[in-house]
């Protein structure tokens, strides 16, 4: 098992430096759990709803069981600890914020943005992850509350990523919460069309999202 040397420190276990029983991890400590990381997305980005199994992702990662308990504590914190990995690892969704002036290309530049952000590996991992979890929110965060704030916070990251990219438009700021809310489903369904064999064309789709978003924000 991967080693630690002690520390003093008062941090959580979500700190990605700290063992689940917040004892600091040394550099093959950390090797172990940025390695059990990348195969926990790997293995949620490719699989159904059964690759979203600690097992799996320790048998796929070459660990022991007693290794995930000793890095995560549990499955809760496994899926909290992936989580946290995909948002310092994929960074922002939106990272290069658009600038147009116009409305409509402003919305275009957004909606083109999340489009490409949705089929990354990263992206495909927490749809398949959260999609295993309890659906009910107060089931999720009795079974899975560091899970659960993990999600709070990608919530969090994606209305600030919003309010950054419509920054300096005069839109109505309840609809653009609206807009925020619907966004990412209204992707999800034209990304999840697109992979199957469909005589839709998903561009004049996308085209239709794109001016339906600037119509209702423009009124």
């Amino acid at each position: 098992m991967d080693g630690t040397t002690t520390t003093n420190g008062t941090n959580g276990t979500e700190g990605t430096g700290l063992s689940a029983k917040g004892t600091r991890l040394n550099r093959r400590g950390l090797q172990t759990r940025q390695h059990v990381l990348r195969v926990a997305v790997s293995c949620l980005a490719t699989g159904g709803p059964e690759s979203v199994s600690a097992n799996l992702v320790a048998r796929q990662a070459g660990v022991t069981w007693g290794t995930v308990q000793h890095q995560f504590g549990d499955v809760d914190g496994l899926w909290a600890a992936v989580l946290d990995f995909v948002a310092v690892e994929g960074g922002p969704m939106l990272d290069h914020m658009p600038d147009q002036t116009d409305l409509a290309e402003r919305v275009d530049a957004v909606v083109e943005m999340l489009w490409r952000a949705l089929d990354l590996p990263i992206s495909r991992a927490i749809h398949q992850l959260r999609t295993a979890l309890p659906q009910d929110r107060g089931e999720l965060e009795v079974a899975f509350p560091r899970t659960a704030r993990a999600i709070a916070a990608w919530d969090v990251h994606w209305a600030g990523a919003v309010d950054t990219a419509f920054a300096g438009l005069d839109v109505d700021r309840v609809r653009l919460a609206r807009v925020r809310a619907m966004l990412p489903a209204a992707m999800r369904g034209l990304r999840v069309e697109h992979g199957m064999s469909t005589y839709l064309d998903i561009e004049e789709a996308r085209i239709g999202l794109r001016d339906a978003v600037t119509a209702y924000l423009s009124s």
